[in-house]
């Protein structure tokens, strides 16, 4: 009888860990670098910020159960901290094409940069003078707030009005839009049409004709947009909810 050996390709990160067998889960080095239960919860809730994505909406993006990252689940009944399974992270960083890397740099950045963006209200956005052709943000009656470093020079905030967006964005919330990051489906997205209609919506589908756009209220209906009527599409990489 011969036994079939399962293989299995391991990733060690920059930084001891101690991994439990039986569990899976993540836990605390006895070495001289202490990894915390919040450190990795809270790298886990800026690498969702990274992606414009709520806790829930990553874990399900991940595949996992919507409340597998919620902060209800960060503590037993009991008062025992629960961490967070190897798997689920790895699943994680598939989901929002994170490496391990930038995942280790997540959790050792206790304090987190703050970059200066521009900020506009939502419902000026679809004025003209604000953008140029391209969705980059110009001209002037901008202010500026301090928000999550993003990486890109031509980031800005728009502060959302009304209750059109909810549950995804309520009135008052601040989305940080970055014309500079890759779109892929299944990323929230502003889009400026030619006629200066500005809207957000989650993209379905995008292809050299025509822009599929999913509705963040069930109670709104999806859209499809001609692609030739699309001044700009960028994708939304932060929320302050």
């Amino acid at each position: 009888m011969h036994c079939r050996v399962a293989r299995f390709k391991v990733i060690i990160p920059s930084f001891p860990i101690n991994l439990n067998a039986r569990s899976g889960r993540l836990g605390q080095t006895s070495g001289p670098l202490m990894l915390t239960h919040d450190q990795i919860w809270n790298a886990l809730d800026r690498l969702a910020e990274r992606a414009g994505l709520s806790a829930s909406a990553l874990a399900k993006r991940a595949g996992l159960d919507p409340t597998t990252f919620n902060k209800s689940k960060r503590i037993t009944p009991d008062g025992r901290e629960r961490w967070p399974s190897t798997e689920s992270v790895a699943k994680a960083l598939a989901a929002t094409g994170t490496t391990v890397d930038t995942f280790v740099q997540l959790i050792e950045d206790t304090a987190r940069a703050v970059q200066a963006v521009p900020l506009l209200g939502f419902a000026e956005a679809g004025a003209g003078g604000y953008f140029d052709d391209g969705g980059f943000p110009v001209g002037k009656g901008w202010d500026e707030v301090g928000l999550p470093s993003v990486n890109d020079e031509h980031a800005y905030a728009l502060e959302i009005s009304g209750d059109s967006m909810k549950p995804a964005y309520r009135d008052g919330d601040v989305i940080i839009v970055s014309p500079g990051s890759p779109i892929r489906r299944g990323d929230r997205v502003v889009v400026k049409t030619k006629d200066g209609e500005v809207t957000v919506k989650e993209l379905k589908r995008r292809t050299a004709k025509v822009i599929e756009l999913q509705s963040l209220n069930p109670a709104h209906k999806d859209r499809t947009i001609d692609a030739k009527n699309v001044e700009w599409i960028a994708r939304i990489v932060w929320a302050s909810q």
